[in-house]
């Protein structure tokens, strides 16, 4: 007897079978793969916004007073009165003050204080212009004193954390940074 060569039916259709069961097996991944592709890029563009809104407040001045107090070039101390604050210390008020906001060209934030508690949903620029594209984004902003964290007296630096919520409720990107006070009586 002769040695058989080739395949037999049964086993092409057993192969066919097989590589079919690997090749829709392989499909699945790249459709997962590709479904999911979005993700890393609304993750970076939720970096750049928070990176932007830090960079943005951590350029503001950090002084003893509000930059709108009388003494505000004079003062050597966050106290109120004497070579202190005539009026608001920028220690203990956080938050803007009255009348001021992000997008005013009469009474912008001014220091970096003013940005804590301050939110949007949309993306705006500080002329308050919607970015195209970015309306499904939240942000919030938070200052808190920290010098304590860089081993300073507790008011001489803040912290800010800056939180992007992408849209349809992704994964919140969290960017923090340190401003200290390093020139107390100018607006630097």
């Amino acid at each position: 007897m002769r040695a058989q060569r080739g395949v037999t039916l049964i086993e092409l259709v057993f192969f066919i079978v097989i590589v079919s069961i690997a090749f829709t097996a392989m499909i699945a991944v790249f459709n997962q793969f590709n479904s999911a592709s979005a993700d890393p890029l609304i993750r970076k563009q939720a970096l750049a916004i928070a990176e932007s809104l830090l960079d943005e407040v951590e350029l503001m001045p950090f002084t003893f007073c509000d930059p709108d107090d009388a003494n505000a070039s004079t003062a050597t101390s966050s106290t109120i009165g004497g070579a202190g604050c005539a009026g608001s210390s920028e220690d203990t008020a956080m938050g803007p003050e009255a009348g001021e906001t992000r997008y005013s060209t009469a009474t912008p934030f001014d220091n970096v204080s003013d940005y804590h508690g301050f939110s949007m949903t949309g993306i705006r620029d500080i002329s308050n212009t919607a970015v195209t594209g970015l309306s499904g984004y939240t942000v919030s902003i938070s200052v808190a004193q920290a010098g304590a964290d860089l081993g300073l007296a507790a008011a001489e630096a803040l912290r800010i954390t800056v939180t992007i919520t992408p849209p349809a409720g992704g994964e919140a990107v969290v960017v923090d940074g340190y401003r200290a006070r390093y020139a107390p009586r100018t607006s630097q």
